[in-house]
């Protein structure tokens, strides 16, 4: 109990436990703050991983559109409903669906 009460009378362990919990709760770098910056810059580098995949995959597809005439006709109908001169295209909506991506290109205008 002797040595537990000089330690704390001593002056320079005063000042590192001090220093230590001035550093853990009150500096603008404290440990609250560096778990929250270690959670944004994994989920940063998720959103990075996301992209790049999403990246390669629109460059797959531009490769395939620009190489292949039968892909570019098939995106062509499918996303601009484009056809041919003779032909007529039907849109069929399942009325079901709630996603927007199933309404029709003529009814956004």
């Amino acid at each position: 109990m002797k040595r537990l009460f000089q330690l704390v009378k001593n002056k320079y362990f005063l000042a590192s436990l001090a220093f230590v919990v001035w550093m853990l709760f009150f500096d603008r770098n404290d440990m609250a703050s560096q778990l929250q910056y270690r959670s944004k810059v994994q989920k940063l580098e998720e959103e990075k991983d996301f992209y790049t995949k999403e990246i390669t995959k629109a460059e797959k597809d531009l490769q395939e559109l620009t190489t292949n005439p039968e892909r570019l006709e098939k995106f062509a109908r499918e996303r601009y409903y484009m056809r041919r001169d003779d032909e007529d295209v039907y849109v069929v909506v399942d009325p079901n669906q709630k996603d927007s991506s199933s309404t029709s290109f003529f009814s956004k205008f």
